[in-house]
């Protein structure tokens, strides 16, 4: 390839093993770690049980993005899964950037959390400069390749397991040492504390899913993965495993070790469930861990995002600006020109909480369009070799997303309906200027 020629496509850098690693450390990170203490104070001490719910729907989704992934391995990911199904450009631009809005309110909520244990140890910094330095940081690294990425993505992955199971091992040494857990650590009662009931679970569960975010990115990556038919599907399975079970016994260890009142006015309840079980482990060490996890779950946000741009104008969806890729180091530079400042603008407008939840939400409803896609394109598109799974599992997926984003909160929903009206004006915009440009 001349020197500066444009490179005319991504390098397949993933193999099955660090896809896994990827796609578990996009899961893992600032849902376990931040909105922990969110959900207990909506189910209380079943806080496992909502996260065990949203691994159930998650799951569901995770097989029909395998299918897809085995069907169409592009970088578009649900844009294109979209276009496949309806051949509507207009519903594959609307797809494609509540997606992408779905990447940059996830990437603003993270880099809250990142502000916040950096603060917990660094108060003279200032907030906002912290977020600006974050991002500038993830940027850099993007654009350097996916190979750069990727090794930093697997130490922070490391680090992230390592704090989770650094949670299990002491909350489980507390327990066979006090097998009475939270009955013993007099909880401050909390006045009109919400009753524990299956409403109050499914509450939980659509907060919870933020936590489960990141599987889809798979998908996103796929044109970057070696032997992407057999390894995108097996990736996203055994991610999502991995991460769900986790999950599930973190937040069941929480609650035994300290109250559902406890942890839900925390802001670092993993933190505080360490300094309960285990009072002279170093919490810095801890901190730096949470700090980690967020850095990584942020630059997998971020990568996305560019490799969702560049999809999509590569399918003729966007401008054909955004879809070249740098002479050298073979990435989607000229997205980072669109991700920055908006991404700043969310994190320095918004709250953690607030934010997670519009994330759920919307991402609750770009999955609901994928399990229609994939009931359509397996209509349209019948076949008897790949990875396959009965249409009566994207049909129960598509039931469940909508049960979830029935009970997420109303603000969230506002958000949500705000980026579709942007999103439908952008497709206005673009349509009247194709009709202008030909008669210029």
């Amino acid at each position: 390839m001349e020197p500066n020629a444009e490179a005319d496509s991504l390098k397949r850098v993933f193999g099955l093993p660090t896809l896994v690693i990827y796609g578990v450390g996009d899961i893992l990170g600032a849902g376990i770690y931040a909105v922990i203490g969110k959900i207990a104070g909506l189910s209380g001490s079943l806080v496992w049980a909502s996260f065990l719910t949203s691994m159930t729907v998650a799951a569901l989704t995770a097989l029909s993005y395998a299918e897809l992934g085995n069907r169409v391995p592009q970088s578009g990911g649900v844009a294109s899964f979209i276009h496949r199904a309806f051949r509507r450009d207009w519903l594959s631009i609307l797809v494609g950037w509540l997606m992408f809005c779905t990447c940059l309110v996830s990437m603003a909520t993270l880099s809250k959390a990142f502000a916040g244990y950096l603060n917990a140890f660094a108060p003279a910094i200032p907030p906002w400069l912290i977020i600006l330095a974050l991002f500038a940081g993830l940027a850099f690294v993007n654009f350097r390749g996916m190979q750069e990425s990727s090794a930093l993505n697997i130490f922070c992955t490391a680090l992230e397991v390592s704090g989770l199971l650094i949670v299990i091992f002491v909350a489980t040494l507390f327990l066979i040492g006090n097998p009475a857990g939270a009955a013993n650590s007099v909880p401050s009662p909390v006045p009109n504390a919400p009753a524990i009931g299956w409403i109050a679970v499914v509450q939980g569960a659509a907060l919870a899913f933020y936590a489960f975010i990141g599987f889809e990115d798979i998908v996103n990556v796929s044109e970057e993965v070696k032997n992407p038919q057999r390894n995108v599907p097996r990736a996203i399975l055994l991610s999502l495993g991995i991460a769900g079970v986790v999950y599930v016994l973190v937040s069941w260890l929480a609650v035994q070790v300290l109250s559902s009142a406890e942890l839900a006015a925390s802001n670092a309840p993993l933190l505080d469930v360490v300094r309960r079980s285990q009072p002279n482990f170093p919490a810095v060490i801890f901190s730096l861990i949470a700090l980690f996890a967020v850095l990584n779950t942020a630059l997998l946000n971020f990568v996305t995002a560019s490799r969702l741009l560049y999809g999509m104008s590569r399918e003729g969806l966007l401008p054909a600006w955004l879809g070249k890729l740098h002479p050298r180091r073979a990435t989607p530079y000229r997205t980072l020109v669109v991700i920055l400042p908006l991404v700043i603008f969310l994190a320095l407008s918004g709250t953690l909480q607030f934010l997670a939840g519009t994330t759920a939400t919307l991402i609750l409803a770009m999955f609901s369009l994928v399990n229609l896609s994939l009931l359509v394109i397996k209509r349209q598109e019948p076949r008897t070799t790949g990875f396959q799974v009965p249409a009566a599992i994207p049909a129960l997926a598509l039931i469940s997303n909508l049960v979830l984003i029935a009970f997420a909160s109303r603000e969230s929903h506002i958000l949500a309906l705000v980026f579709t009206g942007l999103g439908i004006l952008i497709i206005l915009i673009r349509n009247a200027l194709s009709k202008r440009l030909p008669s210029s």
